[in-house]
């Protein structure tokens, strides 16, 4: 979708085109927020903070890329400002260089759907989450994110790796579904 209509009416200050922006990238903008947050009350904090920004800074957009690209990335660093700046997120937001655990490259058979992942997903200690996050879901690589938030790439990778470890642990411990072993041999 060209979206250069709406953003030349944005930076002419229209407020039916700023409602409209808002609108049309709000709801899934709302869930990126929530993926780094542990409240929805926060998350709105960060979603309200987010598109303030993107009003601020619509006319450094350049049409030569997606629209809702150019949100999401303020969107994750206004999370991620946020996480550092929120003392409840900053204490939690600690990152130690840690040896890596092995995590098996067996895909468990486990049949979830997403909303239970991202439960699950939201219930890491913050930093584990942020960098699931960054990683996994936004698809940044480890050194990326480890000029995002200050750290190396290996503290990236390690923390990637725990995190990843706790949520397979977890997914094997609380499912309700058979186990992949279980399945071996069948």
């Amino acid at each position: 979708m060209d979206h250069t209509l709406l953003v030349k009416d944005c930076l002419k200050k229209k407020p039916a085109a700023q409602q409209q922006l808002y609108e049309q990238f709000a709801p899934a903008m709302l869930g990126l927020c929530y993926r780094y947050t542990k409240s929805v009350h926060d998350a709105e904090d960060v979603l309200q903070e987010g598109f303030v920004k993107v009003y601020l800074h619509l006319n450094k957009y350049r049409s030569a890329g997606e629209l809702g690209a150019w949100i999401r990335r303020i969107m994750v660093n206004t999370a991620l400002n946020y996480l550092k700046k929120n003392k409840r997120y900053r204490e939690e937001l600690v990152f130690a260089e840690m040896p890596l655990h092995p995590v098996s490259d067996d895909n468990p058979v486990i049949q979830m759907d997403a909303k239970e992942l991202s439960e699950l997903i939201r219930q890491l200690p913050t930093g584990f989450q942020t960098i699931f996050n960054l990683y996994a879901i936004e698809g940044y690589t480890h050194v990326e994110i480890g000029e995002m938030l200050g750290i190396s790439d290996g503290t990236s990778k390690s923390q990637y790796a725990r995190a990843r470890y706790l949520l397979i642990e977890w997914i094997e411990k609380y499912s309700s579904f058979p186990k992949q072993e279980q399945y071996a041999g069948k």
